[in-house]
């Protein structure tokens, strides 16, 4: 299951059902989990731990260094679930101590050719990033979101669960879970419904999120004024809490 060609380091640990394709380097500190597949010219650094039923294709650099130049050789980390596809040419970078000291992809993620994925990043499950996508450091990302081909968001930056970045969408604000964004900056354009519908959403949750969008994007209410007025139909309309809570966590400011 591993060519002759490929470099594994003696202090990697890999399940035996591993494969590892010609030319791939496994350095120190690697820790893959079964059902994983590594193509040819793959370069895995550590401290990375890798889950199962992974696949990452040719040429992917995993678990470098961050490319931050306060970096000087601390021992960060890059964790990695399972069932996640990594393509052609994207780069992970691993933590920094200026932070929580670990990057972390989630599960069933779908990540395209020269997708950048900086240090510290959270991405949480389900999420897609089409080509050419990058990520900042520190960017924090919920589950279900999409990012279209060129599209980023700037380091800090909150993307929303079952948000939508359109192609060459540049976040330099926070996106609100549910919301669909474009431009740059990018800004709201309404609510992921076909999405929702893809993902069981029914017609009566898809009007209460709506009805939530209009309140915050469209009714020039103060936002705290808007999240008090959520709060109160929360227990009513239980889909507005991650809407509301992504309001909540917000650091950088939602865009609106």
């Amino acid at each position: 299951m591993i060519h002759p060609t490929a470099l594994i380091s003696e202090k990697a640990e890999l399940a035996d059902d591993v494969e590892i394709g010609p030319y791939a380097v496994i350095g120190d500190n690697v820790k893959i989990g079964r059902g994983t597949r590594i193509d040819s010219h793959v370069v895995v650094n550590g401290p990375t731990t890798i889950g199962e039923n992974n696949r990452i294709y040719q040429f992917a650099s995993i678990g470098d260094d961050p490319q931050d130049r306060k970096y000087r050789g601390e021992p960060t980390r890059l964790e990695i679930g399972d069932s996640n596809t990594i393509r052609e040419y994207c780069t992970i970078s691993r933590g920094t101590v200026d932070d929580a000291g670990v990057t972390r992809l989630g599960n069933d993620n779908w990540i395209m050719a020269y997708v950048h994925i900086a240090h510290d990043c959270m991405i949480g499950n389900h999420t897609i990033m089409a080509n050419n996508a990058t990520l900042a450091g520190h960017v924090h990302v919920g589950d279900w979101a999409i990012f279209a081909g060129f599209s980023g968001a700037h380091q800090f930056c909150r993307i929303g669960a079952h948000a939508f970045l359109g192609m060459y969408a540049g976040a330099n604000r926070d996106i609100a879970a549910y919301v669909t964004c474009s431009g740059v900056p990018a800004r709201p354009r309404g609510i992921n419904s076909e999405g929702l519908k893809r993902r069981g959403f029914d017609a009566a949750q898809i009007r209460n999120i709506k009805n939530a969008y209009r309140l915050v994007f469209r009714e020039n209410r103060k936002l705290a004024d808007a999240i008090d007025e959520l709060s109160s139909r929360v227990d009513d309309e239980p889909e507005l809490r991650l809407f509301l809570e992504s309001l909540q966590q917000s650091d950088r400011g939602i865009a609106r």
